[in-house]
């Protein structure tokens, strides 16, 4: 949100005074003078006016899970364990995730307060890749890999998707990687071949990949250079 239209609505100016503070000096942002009206100013920023705090900003948050099977990708679920369970942090239920995981999935899964940050990390215009390994019933044949980087029709949504790159690890087991995420899209894309998936687990997302130390269920919060990534 613009300073000057932050300070109009929370503070006890219209927005012809509340630029005129600004103007003058009277606002701090974090607590530097800011005299630029259209500063953009973060939910996590802390804004005062003539020495009163008009916001008090809060910490923003960011979290990587290796998430297990069996743990629902949701903050809340009547029925079965969510990811939120899993974490001893206060005030864990400002977090929402950030690209969820099937009920079976394994990986990465992000979780921050951060809404603007987890749309760059999400959003499809961004195209950031996904990578997955994924192990399969029968053996997955070279020509999968053409196929992918083809796209495949999804007759229910209308759309052909965009090109994946399959790499094979063995006979049961590739690495796949998305530019895109699709309801149950990497079952569906190898349901095209009557190959069932039996295992799924993400590896990384965009430039966040999953810390190889933390084990099943564990969590850690991401460094200052992994959030400048995104």
């Amino acid at each position: 949100m613009r300073l000057d239209r932050l300070l109009a609505l929370r503070g006890p100016f219209n927005r012809q005074q509340a630029r005129l503070a600004i103007a003058t000096g009277r606002a701090r942002v974090a607590g530097a003078v800011v005299r630029e009206a259209e500063h953009e100013v973060s939910e996590f920023d802390t804004v005062e006016a003539d020495g009163a705090v008009i916001q008090p900003g809060r910490p923003a948050r960011y979290y990587m899970l290796h998430k297990p099977t069996g743990c629902a990708s949701a903050t809340h679920d009547p029925q079965h364990r969510t990811v939120l369970d899993l974490l001893a942090l206060p005030n864990k239920q400002e977090l929402h995730l950030a690209g969820r995981l099937d009920y079976n999935t394994t990986g990465l899964l992000i979780l921050t307060n951060d809404g603007q940050w987890s749309r760059r990390l999400t959003q499809p215009g961004s195209k950031l890749p996904k990578r997955y390994r994924v192990y399969t019933e029968a053996p997955i044949l070279p020509e999968y890999a053409e196929v992918f980087a083809r796209g495949l029709y999804f007759a229910f949504e209308n759309l052909t998707t965009q090109p994946a790159q399959l790499t094979l690890l063995g006979s049961h087991v590739a690495e796949l990687c998305l530019v895109e995420g699709r309801y149950h899209q990497v079952k569906r894309m190898f349901g095209h071949f009557q190959n069932r998936v039996v295992g799924l687990h993400r590896l990384s997302m965009g430039p966040l990949q999953l810390d190889s130390r933390l084990a099943p269920g564990q969590y850690r919060a991401l460094s200052t250079e992994e959030i400048a990534l995104v």
